[in-house]
C-alpha cells in the first residue's frame, strides 16, 4: 500500500513543481491540522511573491479530492485535514498489511555497516555499548526496509600487543590460558601480560621477536594467535546473545583480514601521485584539513618505522567494501572523537577513486555513556565497566521489579521476562537519546515502567494484548471499518498511519531516536484512547472498530520495538 504521507507528498510535490521545478513542500504533521505544508514561504521568497497569495494559488491547483481539505493559515502555511472516508480507507489497508504501510524499495542496496569492534583478548566494556546497540538497530532497520545488510565487526586482532599476549599464553600453558579466556576473564589475561611486559626485559624481547614471527607468517605463531582470536570471538558472541544483538562470528572481519592489502594501498596511492614523504613517513595531505596552526594535516599511511597504522587498514577496508562487496552505502558506527579521522579517510579514498560519489559513506558518530556524576562511566575503583556486568545487574534488578508487581507469571516466566526487560531498558535508553549527545546510565530510571523508557513501551504493548486475552475467543477484525467519531480514536488513527514516515525519517537520517519518539507518542495516544473509549463494553460496529485500533496499536508497537532490537512481551 502507499502510505498516507507519500500520498499527500506526491500530490503536493506535483503542484509545487508546476510552480517551481524541484520546490520542496516541507510536509509535516501539525497541531493546526493533520498535516502542514511549510514550503510556501521559502518558495515565495525565491519567486518574489507574497506568501499568502502563492499559498492560495497552490491550494487552488492542488488535487486532494477524496483525500483532504486544505486551508491557508498564518503567513502562508497550508493546513491539511484528512477526510474521514480517506482515513477509513487507509486504516482498512494497513490492517491487512503485515508491513504496516512501509513499502519495499524498487532497488535493494548493498549496505555495509561497521559496528561494535571490540579488541581480541580484551573485555567488552561500556564503551562498546553505543556502537553495538546503534549499529544493530540500523542493521535491523535496513533489513526491514528491504536492503541487503553486510555487517562488519572490525575487531582489533592484529598489531604489536599480540607479541606479549602470545608469549603470556605460552608461559601459562595453552590449557590454563584457554580456560581463563573461555570464562570471559579477558581483562585479567591482558593485564597480566602487560604487567610482565613492563617488568621483565627478557619477556619484552621475546614479545618483540614474536611480533616479527607473527607478521612474517610463522605457522606456530599464527596458530597461537588464532587461539586467542577464536576464544575472544566466542566470548563476544556470548555477550551479543545476552543483548540479543544480531552480530555473528561470521561477521567478524578484523584488522588482520586487511593486512595483505596494505602494500597495494600504498602502491595505488603512489600511482595516483597522492603520497608525500614527511619525516620519513608516507602521507597523504587531503585538501581542506589543517592543524591548529593552519598547516596541512597529514593522513599517515605508512609510518617511518615501516609499520602501518589504522589509516592504511581503514583505506584498505573502504576499497575492499566498494570493490569486492559492491557496497552502495558504507556506515561506520564509531564514537564522535573519530570524526576527523573518518573524514580524512573518505576524502583520500575519493581522491584515489576507490569511493565513487554514487556511494554514500557516513560516519555514524555518537556521544559517551556517563555515570551519575556526568563523567565517563567508571566503577568506584575507577575501572572501565564491563558490559556483561551491566547486563547481568540490569537483569537481576528487572527480576526484583517484576516480583513487586502483581501478575500471573510463574518464576520461570518472570526470569525470562526479566531478561527481555533488562535488554529493553539498556537499549532504549541508548537509542532514545539523539546519538550525537552523551547520556547518563541510570538503571533506576531506565528500568522504570513509567515515562519514556523501554519497559514502559513493553508494558504498553502487553496492556493492549491483555484486551484480546479478556475477549475469551479469537478475533478476526479484517472486515472492520473506521468511523472515528471520538477525538481520541482519530488521534490514535493518525498516529498509527504515521508509522511509515517515522520509520523512513529515522532510517534516512540514521537517527534511531526518531523511531523511539514516535513509539512513545503512539503509546501515549493509545493510553488516551483507552481511557476515553471503552473497548470490551462497546457493542457492534464500535466494538469492532476499537478492537481493530487496538490490534494495529499492538502490531505497530511490536514491529517498532523489534526494529530497535527490543522484545514486545504479550504479558507482563
Amino acid at each position: 500500500m502507499t502510505s498516507t504521507y507519500d500520498i499527500l507528498y506526491e500530490r503536493l510535490a506535483a503542484t509545487f513543481d508546476r510552480v517551481q521545478p524541484g520546490a520542496e513542500p516541507v510536509l509535516r504533521q501539525s497541531e493546526h491540522g493533520d498535516y502542514q505544508a511549510n514550503g510556501v514561504m521559502a518558495l515565495a521568497k525565491t519567486l518574489g511573491r507574497a506568501p499568502r497569495d502563492l499559498a492560495a494559488e497552490i491550494m487552488a491547483d492542488l488535487d486532494l479530492a477524496g483525500i483532504a481539505s486544505v486551508g491557508v493559515a498564518g503567513p502562508g502555511f497550508l493546513n491539511i485535514t484528512l477526510l474521514a472516508s480517506f482515513l477509513d480507507q487507509q486504516l482498512r489497508e494497513v490492517l491487512v498489511d503485515q508491513r504496516l504501510g512501509v513499502a519495499l524499495p524498487t532497488v535493494a542496496k548493498n549496505v555495509v555497516i561497521d559496528y561494535s569492534a571490540p579488541n581480541v583478548a580484551k573485555e567488552m566494556h561500556v564503551g562498546h555499548l553505543r556502537s553495538t546497540v546503534i549499529g544493530d538497530a540500523l542493521a535491523r532497520m535496513y533489513r526491514f526496509a528491504g536492503h541487503h545488510v553486510i555487517a562488519r565487526n572490525h575487531v582489533g586482532d592484529w598489531g604489536t600487543p599480540f607479541g606479549m599476549l602470545i608469549e603470556h599464553l605460552i608461559d601459562l600453558g595453552e590449557e590454563q590460558a584457554l580456560a581463563s579466556l573461555s570464562i570471559g576473564d579477558l581483562d585479567s589475561f591482558y593485564r597480566a601480560a602487560r604487567k610482565t611486559f613492563e617488568e621483565d626485559d627478557n619477556f619484552k624481547e621475546r614479545s618483540r621477536q614474536r611480533v616479527v614471527a607473527l607478521q612474517s607468517g610463522d605457522p606456530e605463531t599464527r596458530r597461537l594467535w588464532q587461539l586467542l582470536v577464536d576464544e575472544s570471538i566466542s566470548y563476544f558472541a556470548e555477550v551479543y546473545a545476552k543483548l540479543d544483538v544480531t552480530l555473528q562470528p561470521s561477521d567478524v572481519v578484523g584488522e588482520s583480514y586487511y593486512n595483505d592489502m596494505l602494500e597495494s594501498v600504498v602502491t595505488d596511492l603512489e600511482a595516483h601521485g597522492l603520497i608525500t614523504v614527511s619525516d620519513g613517513a608516507l602521507c597523504v595531505f587531503p585538501p581542506g584539513f589543517t592543524n591548529r596552526e593552519g598547516e596541512p594535516l597529514p593522513l599517515i599511511v605508512k609510518k617511518s618505522d615501516e609499520g602501518f597504522g589504522y589509516a592504511a587498514t581503514d583505506l584498505a577496508a573502504v576499497r575492499d567494501r566498494v570493490t569486492n562487496l559492491e557496497a552502495d552505502e558504507l556506515l561506520y558506527v564509531v564514537g564522535a572523537p573519530q570524526s576527523q579521522h573518518f573524514d580524512m579517510i573518505y576524502a583520500v579514498a575519493r581522491l584515489a577513486g576507490w569511493l565513487p560519489e554514487s556511494v554514500r559513506c557516513e560516519h555514524v558518530a555518537f556521544g559517551n555513556v556517563l555515570g551519575p556524576d556526568r563523567k565517563m562511566f567508571k566503577t568506584r575503583s575507577g575501572e572501565t565497566v564491563k558490559l556483561v556486568g551491566l547486563i547481568d545487574e540490569a537483569t537481576e534488578r528487572a527480576y526484583v521489579a517484576l516480583e513487586e508487581r502483581k501478575s500471573d507469571l510463574n518464576d520461570r516466566q518472570r526470569r525470562e521476562l526479566s531478561v527481555q526487560v533488562a535488554r529493553a531498558a539498556i537499549k532504549y535508553a541508548d537509542l532514545s537519546t539523539e546519538r550525537q549527545r552523551d547520556y547518563v546510565f541510570d538503571l533506576d530510571r531506565m528500568l522504570a515502567f513509567e515515562g519514556d523508557t523501554g519497559p514502559y513501551l513493553q508494558y504498553a504493548h502487553a496492556r493492549v494484548r491483555s484486551i484480546f486475552r479478556r475477549l475469551g475467543a479469537p478475533w478476526d477484525g479484517a472486515s472492520a471499518s473506521f468511523a472515528l467519531e471520538n477525538d481520541a480514536e482519530r488521534s490514535l488513527a493518525l498516529g498509527l498511519l504515521a508509522f511509515p514516515e517515522a520509520f523512513h525519517l529515522a532510517l534516512e537520517s540514521l537517527q534511531p531516536h526518531r523511531l523511539c519518539v514516535y513509539l512513545f507518542d503512539l503509546a501515549q495516544r493509545f493510553t488516551a484512547f483507552y481511557e476515553a473509549c471503552p473497548v470490551l463494553s462497546a457493542v457492534g460496529h464500535t466494538r469492532d472498530e476499537r478492537l481493530a485500533l487496538c490490534e494495529l496499536s499492538a502490531r505497530t508497537l511490536n514491529l517498532g520495538l523489534s526494529l530497535l532490537g527490543i522484545d514486545a512481551p504479550d504479558q507482563m
